[in-house]
């Protein structure tokens, strides 16, 4: 049994539950980890970051190699995507507060996350709470997105002293611009329009003189929706939320 599970069970004879922050990966269900699988399958709870199954993509993912599942407990735990401070405090402590429960009746809770827990993951907000208020909280590494759509592509992030960006859609596209190396733009489909512009931009230069860059696009890689782009002009035709671009210069 892995040593991360052995230690869950001893805190349970103490009547205390540990949570688990488990990155399932992009997309394949067959790029989730062993460690993965057989963490969640020790866990009681399930924690999904949805309002129900049906709509969870980390669920369905899981579903594809375990479904077992289906007889586990869940926990809804629902993040807003607003900006709005207040609401988004509202929403975070209720779900805290669910799995403090949780923990203090004794149950591992598996909280899943697309991707990997440690990048841009919804997670860390709990798992910082919940070490902080001294239960045990315990991350399990998933494949990241852009290095599943890398190996889609057939390509490398980097390579020699290249440097690798991994920037945030959130992030004002336009400060990116000059940063050389590969830059990688995570679930950009909401700014999709505007990062294509600030290419253009830069691809065109002052005086025709502008960047010597290659564009790739994947959209929910890993998923039956997958789609691949290569190229500004064909970026254009993207749509979805979990979309990839990765743009290499040299």
């Amino acid at each position: 049994m892995d040593k991360q599970i052995e230690r869950a069970g001893d805190d349970n004879k103490n009547n205390i539950g540990v949570l688990y922050g488990i990155g399932v990966g992009p997309g394949d269900p067959e790029l989730m980890t062993l460690k993965a699988i057989n963490t969640i399958k020790a866990c009681d709870i399930l924690a999904i970051p949805a309002a129900s199954k049906e709509e969870c993509y980390a669920y369905s993912i899981v579903q594809a190699v375990l479904p077992d599942i289906e007889n586990k407990q869940i926990m809804c735990t629902p993040f807003p995507m607003i900006k709005d401070k207040e609401k988004l405090a509202i929403s975070h402590n209720k779900i805290y507060r669910d799995i403090v429960c949780a923990l203090e009746a004794g149950k591992n809770v598996a909280m899943l996350t697309i991707g990997d827990p440690s990048v841009y993951s919804t997670y860390m907000y709990i798992h910082k709470r919940v070490i902080q208020a001294g239960f045990t909280a315990v991350m399990i590494s998933g494949v990241p997105s852009f290095c599943a759509a890398a190996a889609r592509l057939g390509i490398s992030l980097g390579e020699m002293r290249d440097e690798i960006h991994i920037i945030p859609a959130s992030y004002d596209v336009r400060d990116t611009v000059g940063y050389g190396g590969t830059c990688v733009y995570m679930k950009s489909g909401k700014k999709l329009a505007e990062l294509i512009e600030v290419l253009r931009t830069e691809s065109k230069g002052e005086a025709g003189e502008g960047a010597d860059m290659t564009v790739y696009g994947v959209t929910n890689c890993g998923m039956e929706s997958e789609r691949v782009y290569r190229g500004l002009d064909e970026l254009t035709k993207a749509k979805g939320y979990l979309t990839t671009v990765i743009v290499k210069y040299s």
